[in-house]
């Protein structure tokens, strides 16, 4: 998706030359460029539909000063918009309640939720000075458990066992209450993905997300999937105070570094093109 939107962002700087002021006529090229990329990313057609039309809202009548070119006063706007949409405050867990704190964390087989269980256990603790307790709920996958207890020593968190041969409401259960007598501030519950969404994913987490009544559902995604994530099966399904788009953004930042590459290039090219 990002490597698509630099090379059309890199069509709207030579489309946009000389002109002192960005209007309404003269950025319509540019934003169909803008959408083609975002729509061909697999984005929903009514987010690219708010999105350009808070671009256009913003960079109409915006005025080209300094040595910014007039495709580069467009891309600052829709630069600060990608921000926006990305996520531009942070928001931090919710500790308002008695601990231990429960995270439930839900997703797809391969999203990253035990790499994220582990990476989330060593920021509170090390951050936030948190007493972290981690169990595995995935009763499916033989290395799943191990996997975790491996992440969780590398974090340096707390690790509660479990078996195969448990029901995931049942480990559940016993976590929080070895987390309770143990005095933890927080309990990350790890559990089973699919390869997709289906009913028997969807009850078997219902029932855990009932049984242990979790403060915070984070929805653990691949950063570079589209609309096939379905984040609004999980947020509808387990009435999820609000969903993360985590954590697997490896892929994400190297894309988006080059995007930053790109454009400052693109930047120097036109400023030497004009100095000469």
């Amino acid at each position: 998706m990002l490597d698509n939107l630099t090379n059309r962002l890199a069509r709207v700087m030579k489309t946009l030359k000389g002109e002192a002021r960005l209007t309404e006529s003269n950025i319509s090229d540019a934003l169909r460029e803008v959408r083609m990329a975002l729509l061909e990313a697999d984005v929903a057609l009514p987010v690219v539909k708010d999105f350009i039309a808070a671009v256009k809202e913003k960079a109409v009548g915006e005025a080209v000063i300094g040595s910014l070119s007039p495709g580069q006063a467009l891309i600052g706007v829709v630069h600060a918009e990608l921000t926006k949409i990305m996520g531009d405050a942070h928001e931090g867990i919710n500790f308002n309640t008695q601990p231990p704190a429960i995270v439930l964390m839900a997703g797809l087989q391969g999203a990253g939720k035990t790499t994220t269980v582990g990476k989330l256990g060593k920021f509170l603790k090390e951050n936030h000075k948190k007493k972290v307790l981690v169990v595995s709920c995935d009763v499916y996958r033989p290395a799943a458990i191990e996997q975790l207890k491996s992440v969780a020593g590398q974090a340096g968190v707390d690790f509660f066992p479990s078996t195969i041969g448990e029901k995931p409401e049942a480990i559940a259960l016993a976590a929080l209450d070895w987390a309770k007598r143990h005095y933890h501030d927080v309990l990350l519950v790890d559990t089973a993905g699919r390869l997709a969404v289906d009913e028997e994913m969807m009850a078997e987490i219902k029932r855990l997300h009932a049984a242990i009544n979790p403060i915070e559902t984070l929805f653990v995604v691949d950063a570079m999937q589209g609309l096939s994530l379905r984040q609004d099966v999980f947020e509808e399904e387990l009435g999820a105070r609000r969903s993360v788009v985590d954590a697997r953004l490896a892929r994400l930042e190297e894309s988006v570094k080059r995007i930053a590459d790109s454009i400052q290039i693109m930047a120097l090219e036109r400023d030497g093109r004009g100095r000469g």
